[in-house]
């Protein structure tokens, strides 16, 4: 059973080194697959490694790993197209596990090399459907060789359409609708690749313009014939982080399989190197870090479900207390009211009763301060000021008389008419 594209990105984790075998050089790109990204962590051309010493320019790859970080890395090897027979071969009915004695029971009416002998690796390209690479074995022998007079390590001799296959569907992704995807091959012509609904892989290459070729795959895959061909790099994982020389739209293979070597386990592709000449790099070094990735993925989400747990009966708790304690607190704030309420009429009659007391010493004051032969007619008594009307031979002085006293101030004589005066005086604010 297929896992979730959720899971595969999560599981997506790895190296990989994809090389590919030209007509006089080698394509070399280094990736790194991340659950978030995918990045080309640097790319390289081997010039005319046929006419040079192995050694020499194994020791420019080698140099080419180290300065990255992944000399400990073994190569996934792209075979020129022209040294596989490559075959979709229909197994109905037949499960997994079953599929690699299915095949073998019929690989030999799978390829034309007589009683030549040959090696072989297949991939599930669909339920019940294989894809099957075919090499000659002294092929095999002579890259098997070269590579190791290089020093150059290697997991996997493979071809393009396993490998953009397996490419593709490393983040989950399947095009069910199909598509035909253009690409030039390291001898020059036309690569194409194709999936459709009646067809789960087509691969071919054309030495041919690159609209006949379409034209061609459109007929094969049972497309529309209008349908646009698409170039082969934006069918793939686009890379976060590219070098400038790695031009993925003249040639997206070298990517495309060193992305099938970083994770095997997520989107395995076909392999025809003989298992006892297969150098796997080491994943033990990531076992920690998934372990502990597992770990920290496991306590994070306990975290958060006993977070929620414990918020949503803290809130209910919190809610409990309050519909228990809302009566009382009803009654509190009905008491607080009452007490205000009591309050502010007791300093009301606290302050007429104050105002009548004052009211009475101004009056006796001022009884006091007007000695015959000074008379009032009127007097006029508010909050603040007093207002005197009167006779007396002696108006002025009235004024500094009332100042003096330690209940008015600021007096000033309005009207003055000897005998008569009006007097305005201030009231001071007794303690």
């Amino acid at each position: 059973m297929p896992l979730p594209r959720e899971v595969r990105k999560l599981l997506a984790f790895g190296t990989g080194v994809g090389v590919e075998i030209g007509a006089a050089d080698l394509e070399v790109v280094a990736a790194r697959v991340r659950p978030t990204r995918v990045q080309v962590a640097g790319h390289l051309v081997v010039r005319n490694f046929v006419g040079r010493p192995a050694a020499e320019w194994g020791a420019e790859y080698g140099h080419f790993l180290k300065s990255l970080g992944m000399g400990h890395m073994s190569a996934t090897v792209l075979l020129p197209r022209r040294e596989v027979i490559v075959r979709h071969v229909p197994l109905p009915g037949v499960v997994v596990k079953e599929m690699e004695n299915a095949i073998r029971f019929q690989v030999d009416t799978l390829h034309p090399y007589g009683d030549d002998e040959v090696t072989w690796g297949w991939s599930v390209v669909a339920p019940g459907s294989a894809l099957v690479g075919i090499v000659r074995q002294e092929t095999v022998d002579r890259y098997v060789q070269l590579f190791a007079e290089a020093g150059v390590a290697v997991c996997s001799f493979t071809f393009s359409a396993a490998a953009v296959h397996a490419a593709i569907r490393l983040n989950g992704h399947a095009a069910s609708d199909g598509f035909v995807a253009l690409s030039r091959s390291a001898s020059g012509a036309v690569e194409v690749y194709g999936e459709s609904p009646s067809r789960p892989v087509f691969s071919a290459e054309f030495d041919l313009p690159p609209e006949r070729a379409t034209v061609l795959a459109l007929s094969e895959l049972r497309l529309k014939p209008d349908s646009a061909a698409r170039k082969l790099a934006e069918v793939l994982p686009q890379p976060s982080a590219n070098p400038v020389e790695n031009d993925l739209s003249r040639n997206a293979l070298p990517y495309a399989t060193a992305l099938a070597g970083a994770c095997p386990h997520l989107a395995p592709s076909a392999n025809v190197l003989p298992r006892e000449f297969r150098k796997s790099s080491s994943r033990m070094v990531f076992v920690p870090t998934i372990v502990l990735a597992a770990l920290l993925l496991l306590l994070a989400g306990g975290m958060a479900v006993y977070a929620k747990y414990a918020e949503n009966r803290y809130l209910n708790q919190i809610h409990a207390e309050i519909d228990q304690l809302a009566p009382r607190a009803l009654r509190a704030d009905n008491l607080q009211r009452a007490y205000d309420e009591t309050r502010a009429r007791t300093r009301l009659l606290d302050e007429i009763r104050s105002r009548t007391h004052a009211d009475m010493d101004a009056l006796n004051e001022l009884t006091r301060l007007m000695e015959p032969p000074t008379w009032t007619s009127s007097i006029e008594l508010g909050r603040e000021t007093v207002r005197i009307d009167g006779e007396s031979p002696q108006a002025t002085s009235l004024v500094k008389i009332l100042d003096s006293s330690p209940l008015f101030k600021n007096s000033t004589l309005k009207m003055t008419a000897v005998p008569r005066f009006q007097i305005e005086t201030t009231r001071r604010v007794t303690p």
